[in-house]
This record gives C-alpha cells, structure tokens and sequence, in this order.
C-alpha cells in the first residue's frame, strides 16, 4: 500500500502556497509593490517567514508568482463563444475577458505598477508581467488575423497596440471610478470599436 504522506505533504505545501499568494495579494495591493515585505506577508497569512522562504527567493519572486497565477486564471476567458457574426463573437469574448479581469486583476493592478518604473536592478515581477503581457498581445493578434487575414502585419500592430493601450485605460479608469465605472461594458464598447477600426485598415483606401 502506498504511503499517504508524500501525497499529504504536497497538499499541505500546495495550500501554504496558496495562502502565501492570497496573503501577498493583499499587501502588495495596500502598499504596493515596495512597501510589500515577507514580514507582512508572513503576519498576513499566518505562516513563518522560513515558510514563505521555503516556497519563493524573496520578495520579488513571490510578486513574479502572484503575476504568474492572476494572469493564468485570467487566459482562461480566452475562448471564443458563438455567435452569429464575428462581430458579436468578438464582443462577447471581450466581455468575458472583462469579467475575468474583475475575478482575478492582480497580474495588470501590479504589473502596471512595475512598468511605469525604473530602476538599477530590473525586478524579476515587472519581467514576469512584461513576459505575459507578450503573450496577450499575441494572442490578440492571433484573433485579428483569424478574422480579418486581408490585414498586414503593420495593421494587425497597429490594432494589437490600440487594443492593449486602450484596456489599459479601461482597467486604470475602474480602478479610479469603482463601482461607478463598468468595465464589462465598457469593453464590449471597445470590441465595437475595434472591430469598426479593423473593417476602416481592411478596406481599400481606408486610414486608421
């Protein structure tokens, strides 16, 4: 019979990562990214700072672990409903995507924090996000591509910059507004528009 304490373990290890993460995502959005510290996250979540050692190298890998998970979670939306026209599914899909980004916003709330600063020593969590941030942008141009493959690549650019840029602001602008501003409608708006632009670069002597 096998032994049930390797398997016991590794639960108990994968739920003090957890904890440690949750704990992390509260600090880190009180404070920010440079008052976070292992002290208050360990005083948050209630396990030992060798704990959260044990799981991350410092500080800085940890933030880069809670990027990493925030933006799994949020990948998640990025299926493609049905609908009758791609318009409508391309709506839809950014609805869903502003959901998942109200479900789960640490990836970009942190991130954007870490991108607009510089420093000496380039952290490991403003790579993380910068790293994931690539991957969205691809897969926005992907959808681009699929739907509209007249488009050159300078066109798809230009909307995949457009797209990311102006949901940046969305999301900046809930976080100022609160419960006033709505950002699932908000971002089917955006998908109107964006498609609108993709039809104006795909038509014979069209200008963005």
């Amino acid at each position: 019979m096998a032994d049930p304490k390797p398997r016991k373990r590794r639960a108990n290890g994968e739920e003090s990562r957890r904890k440690i993460l949750d704990a992390a995502v509260e600090v880190a959005s009180e404070r920010g990214y440079d008052g976070t510290s292992i002290a208050l996250v360990s005083k948050k979540c209630g396990l030992p700072a060798s704990s959260i050692y044990w799981h991350f190298k410092d500080k800085d890998d940890l933030i880069a672990a809670v990027i990493e998970r925030s933006f799994g979670t949020w990948l998640t939306a990025w299926v493609m409903p049905d609908g009758d026209t791609a318009r409508e599914r391309l709506a839809a899909m950014s609805m869903q995507v502003a959901k998942a980004l109200l479900d789960s916003p640490d990836f970009i709330r942190l991130g954007l924090m870490l991108a607009l600063e510089r420093r000496p020593t380039e952290a490991k969590a403003r790579t993380v996000f910068l790293g994931v941030r690539d991957e969205a942008q691809r897969r926005i141009a992907d959808v681009i591509h699929e739907y509209l493959p007249n488009l050159a690549d300078e066109e798809v650019g230009l909307l995949t910059t457009y797209t990311m840029a102006a949901a940046d602001g969305l999301f900046v602008a809930k976080e100022i507004g609160g419960d006033s501003v709505d950002l699932i409608r908000l971002f089917e708006l955006h998908a109107h528009l964006v498609y609108d632009a993709a039809i104006r670069l795909s038509t014979p002597g069209g200008t963005p």
